[in-house]
């Protein structure tokens, strides 16, 4: 019979509640619909059989409904709450949404948090986050995305954490409890959901929804490990891709569904479909109508359904044909039901949803406060020729020229949910705040972001021959990234190009301020320009965080979670691709007969890990053991010293590289990291650890395994010369 295994028992309320529903009312408790109560006001996704608040509501108190989302407030979810606890069975319902970021006060996007590479800040963000969420009347997100993404082409890059597998890993782990917290029933817990299971970071050509192959190897080496981390965590949902994999689209996949996650990764939380994903599997051409769209969904392991109705309007009458089984169904129910539980809902309805707390937790300094922290530490600086950075706060006249100096539309970047533009600071405030004379700031547009403006080049000229210094605000708006927005050509509008390249023939000194939600494949004015810094979308506090690092108030301490490749053609690639046959010599990229491109080395512009300071640092002294045994832990010691002028912080990583094994392995990955802070002329010894099973790989029958042999070692600090040495497994 196919039935998930039972994972974990239920409660003896869970049970009674069970023998006590109908089907139909099973089938409610398996229903998630969008909230038409409590509206945000955005719209996140197309709408889909719409049926307004009175009718939503009737439905909910007729037991058809067990969960709402992307509905905000206490008033709204008090009211819907009323209802379920109307029905016959009193189920209290569940409050989701797509918070990835920020509820009402919006962090950078979850790639430029990822640049800090500081587990603790993730955890502290998630957990502020929860805190404002929750007070608004929200028990469950769908995040922390956790899908590895190596094709900057792909607009859902910008909700991850990048192109590397442990960064991943430990920032799944990290965002998962700080959303949840120490323990779900307390009214500040946000059920965290890690999402798509799983693979749909490698669709075709970087296109949204589009197919994914690849061998099972790859995918369970690259991108199941940040699922099993943020469910080691304790996450208490996942949701699946919208994707096919292997022609097998993941809705209805149950070796994906239920051997993967339920059997091999022992996950016994729910699983929920994406947005009508369920239905789309007619457009796939999987099913043959709704009701086989249901049954094969149901039948793979998806236990809620999201927004197509499909389970209300089949299960019932698929169960009665005997084409689904009632103990399908009723595993997914239990789960639902437990997590509920779990949720402290039975005892506390109304947990979570307390008018004093939405009013306390709400755009409160505290949330801005981290919020400005993240932005800051997610700034990555990528080139200071000359020391131009940091700049004076006095006595330079400076011309911020781009569609972004003034603009508040476009600091928050996709899926900002309650966040509202007017809240955030832009650059020009920002700045002005921080300078003696605000006066010495002019702001220039340009150009638009996608289309030029009549004279604006000539302005935007004129300002820069009379500034000092220009800072050159240009990216991507808002809607260029995120879900649905995947590019073919990743470069900066033509428009603006054609601004920053009139305003190189200055010979002013330019400071690019990158605004994106991917990596950028960077040209002519804006790649040679003197000064680089990625700020992403950085959220309401975009203004003050920028102006922290131009002014050199706080070091640049981010790094690139994400390469930026010399060409969009360059896509999908990361800094630990395999190895091949005919690599490029280190000196001569370009070789005949190796592996590269007729017009582009085998080379990222900037890889990932890249970014400097406003210091410099040294390594030296790099200590490890000559041989370990399979399994054990690997010590990394190496001496760090800051030998510039300003205190600072370094990134300290180990990578490896497994010489010979019984499959390629990657060039070169990262097993550890570390943050060291130094004064100026100090120097530390700085301790890391590769962690016995990283060395891992899957191996011809399947397992995990340890393969005796060399490994080269390499240690490094940002863009500083690195220092290498190498050990043996036996």
């Amino acid at each position: 019979m196919l039935i998930s295994r039972p994972a974990r028992a239920a409660s003896p309320r869970i049970e009674a509640l069970i023998r006590q529903m109908t089907l139909d009312e099973k089938a409610g408790q398996l229903s998630c619909f969008s909230d038409e109560v409590r509206p945000v006001g955005s719209v996140f996704n197309p709408v889909v059989d719409p049926r307004g608040a009175a009718a939503m509501l009737a439905d909910i108190r007729a037991g058809r409904v067990g969960m709402l989302f992307n509905g905000y407030g206490t008033a709204g979810a008090r009211r819907a709450q009323e209802a379920a606890l109307a029905s016959r069975l009193r189920i209290p319902l569940a409050f989701a949404a797509d918070v990835l970021h920020g509820c009402r006060t919006i962090f950078p996007i979850p790639l430029a948090e990822a640049a800090a590479f500081d587990p603790a800040l993730s955890r502290r963000a998630a957990r502020a986050v929860a805190r404002e969420t929750t007070a608004g009347g929200i028990h469950w997100t769908f995040a922390p995305m956790v899908d590895v993404a190596r094709d900057q082409r792909w607009g859902r890059v910008a909700e991850g954490a990048g192109e590397d597998v442990m960064l991943n890993c430990i920032l799944a782990k990290a965002r998962v409890e700080g959303f949840q917290g120490p323990d779900l029933t307390r009214p500040d817990a946000l059920l965290a959901t890690p999402k798509h299971f799983v693979g749909y970071g490698a669709v075709r050509g970087g296109m949204e929804y589009a197919a994914v192959d690849m061998s099972m190897a790859e995918l369970r080496e690259t991108f199941v490990p940040p699922f099993a981390a943020a469910f080691a965590a304790g996450a208490g949902a996942t949701m699946a891709s919208f994707t096919d994999f292997g022609g097998v689209p993941v809705s209805a996949n149950r070796g994906l569904l239920t051997d993967l996650l339920r059997d091999d990764l022992r996950f016994d939380g729910v699983c929920v479909s994406d947005y009508d994903a369920d239905r789309e599997l007619i457009a796939h051409g999987v099913a043959a109508d709704e009701a086989d769209a249901a049954r094969l969904a149901m039948l793979a392991g998806i236990d809620i359904s999201m927004q197509s109705g499909l389970y209300v309007r089949h299960l019932p009458t698929l169960v009665e044909r005997g084409q689904v089984p009632v103990e399908a169904v009723d595993q997914a129910v239990r789960r639902v039901l437990t997590l509920k539980e779990r949720l402290g809902l039975f005892d506390n309805p109304f947990r979570s949803i307390d008018a004093r707390a939405e009013r306390r937790e709400t755009g409160s300094k505290a949330i801005r406060a981290i919020a400005r922290e993240v932005a800051s530490k997610s700034i990555v600086l990528l080139r200071n020729d000359g020391d131009l950075l940091p700049l004076p706060r006095h006595g330079k006249r400076l011309a911020l020229i781009g569609p972004f100096g003034s603009d508040r539309a476009n600091l928050n970047g996709p899926w900002s949910f309650a966040g509202k533009a007017g809240d955030g600071i832009d650059l020009a405030t920002g700045l002005r705040a921080m300078m003696d004379d605000p006066a010495l700031l002019v702001v220039e547009p340009g150009s638009g972001i996608s289309e030029a403006l009549p004279g604006g080049i000539a302005r935007a000229v004129a300002a820069a021959r009379a500034a000092d210094i220009v800072l050159l605000a240009i990216g991507e708006g808002a809607d260029m990234s995120g879900e649905g927005n995947s590019r073919v050509d990743i470069t900066i509008p033509a428009a603006q190009q054609a601004s920053a390249e009139a305003l190189a023939t200055t010979g002013k000194p330019i400071v690019v301020l990158l605004r994106h939600g991917r990596a950028l494949a960077l040209t002519g004015a804006v790649r040679d320009a003197p000064a680089l810094l990625a700020t992403w979308f950085l959220g309401e506090q975009t203004g003050p965080a920028v102006a922290d690092i131009l002014f050199g108030v706080l070091e640049p301490t981010g790094r690139l979670p994400v390469s930026f490749p010399l060409a969009p053609g360059q896509q999908p690639w990361s800094y630990d691709r395999r190895s091949t046959g005919r690599p490029a010599p280190e000196r001569d990229p370009m070789a005949a007969g190796r592996s590269h491109w007729r017009d582009a080395p085998d080379r990222a512009l900037y890889p990932f890990g890249a970014g400097m300071g406003y210091t410099r640092f040294a390594l030296s002294a790099l200590l490890l053991p000559p041989t370990v045994a399979a399994g054990e832990a690997v010590p990394v010691s190496v001496l760090v010293c800051n030998v510039g002028t300003r205190g600072g912080t370094a990134l300290v990583r180990v990578d490896v590289h497994d010489r010979v094994a019984s499959r390629t392995r990657p060039i070169r990955q990262m097993k550890a990291f570390a943050r060291i802070t130094l004064p100026a002329g100090a120097e530390a010894r700085v301790t890391l650890t590769i962690a016995g099973d990283a060395l891992a790989l899957i191996a011809s029958d399947g397992t995990w395994q340890i393969e005796p042999g060399a490994f080269d070692c390499w240690v490094s600090a940002g863009n500083e010369t690195e220092i290498a040495g190498s050990f043996e497994v036996h």
